[in-house]
C-alpha cells in the first residue's frame, strides 16, 4: 500500500474527520502511514476494528481464532447469519474490506502466543487488546512493554465496561493493576452495546494516540456503569516491583 501523501480520493473519504477539533491534514496522514493490531476482533474489537478501518489506519492487523457462533452475533458486529459456522479472522477480514479500500487488513486465524505476540507488537504503532481472557491480555500487555508500542487494554461485563490506555515506560503497565492472574467466567454475561461502546472508546484512543490529536487517557482507567449510568476515570499508579515493566523506561 503507499504511504505517500493523502489523495483526492482519501480526502474526500475523510473530509467529515478533518478540520478544527478533529483530525488535521497532517493527523489523518499520520493515521494512513499506521498499523493497529486488534486481538480479538469479537465484541470488543470488532467494533474498534471497524472504526480504525473506516477512520483510515493504513493497516489494520486482526487476530481471532475460532468458528463464528449464533450466540456471537448480540455484540459481534463484523459477523453475520451468513458468517455462523465460518472462521471468524477471514469473515471479518472481509467485511472490513468492503468498508474502506484505502485500508490493509491484514488477518490471523488464531490469537497469538508469547512470541507471535512479540513479532506482531514490533510491527505496530498501537495495541488494542479486547480478548476476554486475563491470561491473553497479560500476554499482550508484556509484548507491548517488551516492544515499547502503546496499549490499550478493554474489558467488558454485564452493562459495564473498562479502558486503560498504557504507555510504556512512562505509566503503569496492565500487570500493575494484575499482579497475578485473576480468574475467568468463560460464559460471562455482556449486552451488544456496551461491546461497542468499549471498543469503539478504544478506537478514538487509538486514532487520537496515532494522530496526535487531543489528549490520550495516558495511565488512567475510564469505567462505564451501563446499569446505573456512571462514569468514572481513574489515574493509575505504576508498581515499582512489577514483574513486567519494573526498570523499563521509555
Amino acid at each position: 500500500m503507499c504511504q505517500s501523501d493523502l489523495t483526492a480520493a482519501e480526502l474526500e473519504r475523510y473530509s467529515r474527520q478533518i478540520g478544527p477539533g478533529v483530525l488535521t491534514p497532517e493527523g489523518q496522514l499520520r493515521l494512513k502511514r499506521a498499523t493497529a493490531l486488534v486481538t480479538r476482533t469479537g465484541g470488543m474489537g470488532g467494533p474498534a476494528a471497524l472504526m480504525l478501518t473506516m477512520g483510515g489506519v493504513g493497516r489494520v492487523i486482526l487476530a481471532h481464532g475460532g468458528v463464528l457462533i449464533s450466540p456471537d452475533l448480540n455484540r459481534q458486529v463484523l459477523g453475520s447469519e451468513d458468517a455462523v459456522d465460518k472462521l471468524r479472522a477471514p469473515e471479518f477480514a472481509a467485511h472490513l474490506r468492503r468498508m474502506n479500500r484505502f485500508v490493509e487488513i491484514e488477518a490471523l486465524d488464531r490469537e497469538p502466543d508469547d512470541a507471535e505476540a512479540l513479532q506482531l507488537a514490533r510491527r505496530c504503532d498501537v495495541i488494542l487488546a479486547c480478548p476476554p481472557t486475563f491470561e491473553e491480555r497479560l500476554r499482550l500487555n508484556r509484548a507491548a512493554v517488551a516492544a515499547r508500542v502503546p496499549l490499550i487494554d478493554a474489558a467488558q461485563w454485564g452493562m459495564g465496561g473498562a479502558l486503560c490506555v498504557f504507555r510504556p515506560g512512562q505509566t503503569a503497565c496492565l500487570e500493575c493493576l494484575y499482579p497475578r492472574t485473576p480468574p475467568f467466567e468463560e460464559s460471562f454475561p455482556v449486552v451488544g452495546a456496551i461491546s461497542a461502546a468499549i471498543g469503539s472508546l478504544a478506537a478514538l484512543e487509538a486514532i487520537k494516540i496515532l494522530s496526535g490529536s487531543g489528549r490520550p487517557l495516558w495511565g488512567r482507567m475510564l469505567t462505564y456503569d451501563g446499569f446505573r449510568g456512571g462514569v468514572s476515570i481513574i489515574q493509575l499508579t505504576r508498581r515499582l516491583d512489577c514483574a513486567c515493566c519494573a526498570g523499563v523506561n521509555s
